[in-house]
């Protein structure tokens, strides 16, 4: 199975060198100079990364085969994969691949909707789940609000905040 660590962004400068969207959690051991990354689309890679800079909370990099500007840009959107390590495996993690699919339940049982995808954000990620309706809630994925993913029977229970989802009733005073 392949996992994105990072998804290449925009062109810096005139030398190839290319904002990265980090998906990793571990960066300083994925990003280094010298790591050669299959891509997707593959036919842009494989790619080896020249140099490595951060700057400003964000990183940079160049590759060895896109020494200009005009190669950084054909790779902007172009994600940096690599093969999963199963022995690596965190309690209380999951791949995006794992949720997707998922039924969401709250804590009573009820039907919330099914988890259709993971969107990462600065401070936590967020749940994507499609409501019964069709409407989309972002669910942040919060120990305080998604309490448990069980992916042996399917599911993932949210506690949600009233309001969260669409046919919550708000009860005004």
């Amino acid at each position: 199975m392949l996992l994105t660590v990072a998804i290449v962004g925009s062109a810096h400068g005139l030398k190839g060198e290319v904002k990265l969207n980090v998906r990793t959690d571990a960066p300083e051991r994925r990003l280094v100079v010298g790591t050669m990354y299959e891509t997707d689309p593959a036919d842009l890679g494989p790619v080896t990364i020249a140099s490595v800079r951060s700057y400003k909370g964000s990183t940079f990099v160049t590759f060895a085969e896109y020494a200009d500007r005009t190669g950084a840009e054909a790779m902007r959107n172009a994600k940096l994969v690599i093969e999963t390590d199963e022995d690596e495996v965190e309690e209380d993690a999951w791949y995006p691949h794992e949720l997707v699919g998922l039924e969401a339940l709250d804590p009573e049982g009820y039907e919330l909707g099914e988890v259709t995808g993971l969107e990462p954000g600065p401070a936590h990620d967020y749940l994507i789940v499609r409501e019964p309706d069709g409407l989309i809630t972002r669910v942040p994925f919060v120990k305080a609000i998604v309490t448990e993913v069980d992916l042996d029977d399917h599911c993932v229970i949210i506690d949600a905040p009233a309001g969260l989802f669409s046919d919550d009733e708000l009860e005004i005073d």
